[in-house]
């Protein structure tokens, strides 16, 4: 039986959002420094008066926009090295040593930026689909190639990435409102399975 499993990384995977975590990670006094200045947009935002699209670029790209793209990613590494397996729920991490990669396709389907989750979903040797960073010459420019991977994105995503694939059962996991379409997608929606 060929099953698909595609599982949200943030709050899903992990115990916290990697987003902060890495950005403070990659730079911390310009982390700071940039938090309270988006704290009004912040506010709006938890109020629904923002676009959560627009207010994620704005502080990624207040951090990493101009950086180049080989010190981006060297610092990922280093993030990894430093956050695992800490930042995982251990009922996650057990259920991924257990899965048959033979008969499964898996998938980790995150808003977070790929740079950083990239090797996370190397280690359990996963597909990503992820937003995706843009870089010209080797720089980011601060912007996402296409949409912020969330809500009915990811299930866009998924489509495109399994087009063609056939599979029995498909199984998702999420922990948030951003995740309901994948779950509802899925033959299988699993919410906060792993909590």
């Amino acid at each position: 039986m060929k099953k698909l499993y595609c599982f949200d990384f943030d709050g899903t995977l992990t115990y916290k959002d990697t987003m902060f975590l890495y950005l403070k990670f990659y730079n911390a006094s310009k982390f700071r420094i940039q938090f309270i200045k988006h704290i009004p947009l912040f506010t709006l935002l938890k109020l629904n008066l923002l676009d959560a699209e627009k207010v994620k670029k704005s502080f990624i790209s207040s951090i990493l926009k101009g950086q180049s793209k080989a010190k981006i990613e060297k610092k990922a590494q280093e993030f990894f090295e430093q956050y695992y397996p800490e930042i995982f729920r251990e009922n996650a991490l057990d259920f991924i040593k257990n899965i048959d990669y033979s008969q499964t396709d898996c998938y980790i389907v995150s808003a977070s930026l790929d740079i950083w989750v990239k090797p996370f979903a190397e280690k359990f040797k996963m597909n990503l689909i992820a937003t995706k960073a843009e870089f010209k010459n080797e720089v980011f420019t601060g912007n996402f190639v296409g949409k912020n991977c969330n809500g009915p994105e990811k299930v866009n995503r998924i489509k495109e990435e399994i087009s063609g694939k056939k599979f029995d059962k498909a199984i998702a996991f999420g922990d948030t409102s951003g995740d309901q379409q994948m779950l509802d997608w899925a033959n299988e929606g699993q919410f906060k399975f792993f909590h």
